[in-house]
């Protein structure tokens, strides 16, 4: 049984209206790792709802979060803005409504394209409306209590200055200590490092717990079924340990099931961080791979697994997975040991699998389609209609094979290795120096393809036989036919790819090259 199955089995089992909640700290750029969080929660809200629960998902944006430092990547003036929360922090390119905005927005756009059904929640909205007011209230009767649950849970020496909660000073906007003494609902004082002292009330905006508190008080606003989080918060003794302890003991609630998960790496670069910058971001990530593939690569294995996110040539191969999983699920031929990925390929559609198998086209064939005719897709379907027989497809497989033209287009521009890039070149490359034994090659070459079927196995094999027939040799043959297509010594396979260019244009390059 899939790892989303078993979850969202024992979610439907304890819970009439289950709850699953996720959430972010966009406090840097976005990178592509934190897109686990989301799809792995995506992936439990539509398996309960395959079981027939009311089911929701929420999206926490912790825009309460304090800058903790200026990040290399901004700029200097954000040294003023250290230690006041990310919502009340200007926007870095004038265009959002603040820091916060800024960072998760691309990141929200990423996420609802990869059909990802949540509702957003910002956290600074939710101590402005007074929903973290009870436990607040909570956390300063009880904070002896608290000290004495983070000493039992982490085994670090119990801290008598412990604040779960910071108010925000009103003059310098940074967020400050409590004065623990002074607390009577609903205020408390305190006295800022800048040197004013003021009085927070905490039914508003005016403060935040920490986090070991502010995570459990969530789960007691939200009544949470299951969470994912990130291993570093489910190492013994961590956040989710002391939470747990804190939800049942302070606040009266339970805490959510656990689903930790591992962290997501850059192929050759390692782990990511927002506070670094990243070169392969959220966005970047849903730009350059189809949604359901995306989807599908976090969904293949099990949460507690690391993922090496390849945005090179890796984008084909998982592409290339995935077709092959969906053929397997509607033919049905599978192996056992392929059942949890035939059925990660089901969740990767969010309860909307085609009623049939659709219209296939390959990520790696469409990789030349689109350099062929560049950012025109009816020229592009009119290439693929060359090779492949677009007769039965529907009206959402043309739009599948649009997302995947038009993700290949931007990998192309920005992540895609050299080697699987070319242009066709429209006249005879300048400089092109053939010799006579090439020529020869030629005339034979075309007057072999003049009377043939023009798909990809015919061309090949003439290819390779008139080729190892000349004095040239096969490889020099292949050199001479990218030279006079593209510009260089080497391509794409050359079977596959004259196929989809035009026949005519292709026999009047080489007649051109054979007799001048």
């Amino acid at each position: 049984m899939h790892w989303a199955d078993v979850i969202a089995k024992d979610i439907a089992e304890k819970a009439e209206h289950p709850l699953i909640a996720t959430g972010i700290s966009p406090t840097g750029i976005i990178h592509v790792g934190s897109l686990r969080e989301a799809i792995t929660g995506e992936s439990i809200r539509s398996a309960v709802e395959g079981l027939g629960k009311d089911v929701r998902l929420i999206y926490l944006i912790d825009s309460f979060d304090p800058l903790r430092k200026r990040y290399d990547f901004l700029p200097p003036e954000y040294e003023n803005y250290v230690g006041m929360p990310i919502s009340r922090i200007p926007c870095p390119c004038g265009k959002h409504k603040n820091y916060a905005h800024h960072f998760v927005q691309p990141f929200l756009d990423a996420v609802d394209s990869l059909g990802v059904h949540c509702e957003i929640i910002w956290t600074s909205d939710l101590y402005k409306e007074g929903k973290f007011d009870k436990a607040i209230d909570l956390t300063f009767k009880k904070r002896q209590d608290i000290i004495r649950i983070l000493h039992e849970v982490s085994g670090k020496p119990e801290n008598p200055d412990y604040a779960p909660y910071n108010p925000l000073c009103a003059k310098c906007g940074r967020y400050t200590k409590p004065i623990f003494e002074t607390y009577e609902y609903p205020y408390v004082e305190y006295q800022c490092d800048c040197g004013f002292r003021g009085k927070a009330d905490i039914r508003t905006d005016d403060g935040k717990l920490t986090w070991r508190c502010e995570w459990p008080a969530k789960w007691l606003i939200f009544g949470t079924s299951a969470e994912p989080f990130g291993k570093d918060h489910a190492a013994a003794g961590g956040s989710y340990d002391t939470g747990k302890r804190i939800v049942r003991e302070i606040f009266g609630a339970e805490a959510p099931y656990p689903i930790p998960y591992e962290f997501v790496q850059l192929k050759g670069v390692g782990q990511m961080h927002k506070s670094t910058g990243s070169s392969v971001t959220g966005l970047d990530a849903i730009r350059m791979t189809p949604p359901e593939v995306l989807n599908y690569l976090f969904l293949r294995v099990q949460p507690s697994r690391a993922i090496d996110y390849d945005s090179g040539l890796g984008l084909l191969d998982m592409s290339d997975e995935y077709d092959r999983m969906e053929e397997a699920f509607f033919s049905g031929e599978f192996s056992e040991s392929e059942e949890n990925t035939v059925r990660a390929y089901e969740i990767a559609q969010h309860n909307h699998v085609p009623k049939k198998k659709p219209v296939e086209v390959s990520m790696r064939h469409l990789c030349n389609v689109v350099q062929i005719a560049p950012n025109d897709f009816e020229a592009q379907v009119k290439v693929i209609e060359r090779t492949i027989d677009l007769s039965e497809a529907t009206v959402e497989d043309i739009e599948r094979i649009k997302t995947r033209c038009q993700c290949l287009e931007f990998w192309l521009k920005a992540f895609a290795p050299d080697k699987v890039k070319f242009a066709v070149q429209q006249t005879i490359p300048a400089g092109t120096q053939l010799m006579m034994n090439d020529k020869g090659f030629l005339q034979t070459l075309v007057a072999r393809m003049n009377d043939c079927n023009w798909d990809a196995d015919t061309i090949g094999n003439i290819i390779s036989e008139v080729g190892k027939e000349s004095p040239i040799g096969l490889k020099n043959a292949y050199k001479v036919i990218y030279t006079l297509l593209l510009g260089q010594t080497a391509g794409p396979r050359l079977g596959q790819f004259l196929a989809s260019m035009d026949k005519q244009f292709v026999i009047n390059r080489f007649n051109q090259a054979a007799y001048n």
